[in-house]
């Protein structure tokens, strides 16, 4: 199991897809979180959401190096004892205890896992933390979702001694963001590693030192840098020749 090419799952949805005379649910993610994973070494499979997701998280993970927890709609607020926000998403109830699922079972195991955007706010809420459900109200900007498909620029602060530090550098970095929720209670053993200027967590990690990084932002669709990629498919590499 030491050599060839760590198999990085990542999550998707069923959603309805057309082609020529087919109407039917497929799976679906966007291609860039891909080829973000196979162009620094990775082997990606799509993981989709499951009839019996606990049971099937266990047989699927028993194949995995890594994991990415990657972006979509947004996190059911039943899951952090809130009521709906009329600007939510319709809640995806399979695909958030398909994640969950995925998530406590890799920790289980010590498989690196990865989250991007919603990934974020779904680690964040399986910690037991919060989110705040529509950033405008909070911030009084929307300055992270621009809407129209269109991804923001913005910059935030990266805590130096982070595993996130490590891999992009202490200090500002510019991103891409496309999101109008964030955190609001970090959930328990999660460490703070980035912040916008407006105080918002833009990353998290885990506390206890095991491979658990998150960021609020959209490095897939940087195909200039895929530092993170490369370090969440090195540290998949290592957990695959310790197997």
């Amino acid at each position: 199991m030491g050599s060839g090419r760590p198999v990085i799952g990542l999550t998707t949805y069923l959603e309805r897809a057309q082609q020529g005379v087919w109407d039917v649910r497929a799976a679906f993610l966007p291609h860039v979180y891909l080829d973000a994973v196979t162009a620094v070494g990775g082997a990606g499979v799509l993981l989709t959401p499951q009839i019996e997701p606990d049971a099937a998280a266990e047989a699927i993970l028993d194949g995995l190096d890594g994991l990415v927890l990657t972006g979509g709609l947004d996190v059911d607020p039943a899951l952090y004892g809130a009521e709906p926000h009329p600007e939510i998403d319709e809640p995806r109830r399979d695909r958030d205890a398909w994640e969950l699922a995925l998530l406590a079972g890799a920790r289980r195991r010590g498989i690196p896992v990865f989250g991007i955007c919603r990934g974020l706010q779904l680690g964040n809420v399986a910690f037991g933390g919060t989110l705040h459900q529509h950033l405008p109200d909070v911030l009084g900007t929307d300055q992270y979702q621009l809407g129209e498909g269109v991804f923001a620029l913005n910059t935030v602060t990266v805590s130096a001694g982070s595993r996130l530090a490590a891999v992009v550098g202490a200090g500002d970095i510019a991103v891409r963001s496309y999101h109008h929720q964030g955190i609001d209670r970090v959930g328990d053993g999660l460490t703070v590693t980035a912040r916008s200027d407006d105080g918002l967590p833009q990353a998290i990690e885990a506390a206890d030192g095991s491979w658990f990084v998150a960021v609020q932002w959209h490095p897939e669709e940087d195909a200039a840098d895929r530092r993170l990629f490369a370090a969440l498919v090195e540290e998949a590499r290592r957990f695959r020749a310790g197997r």
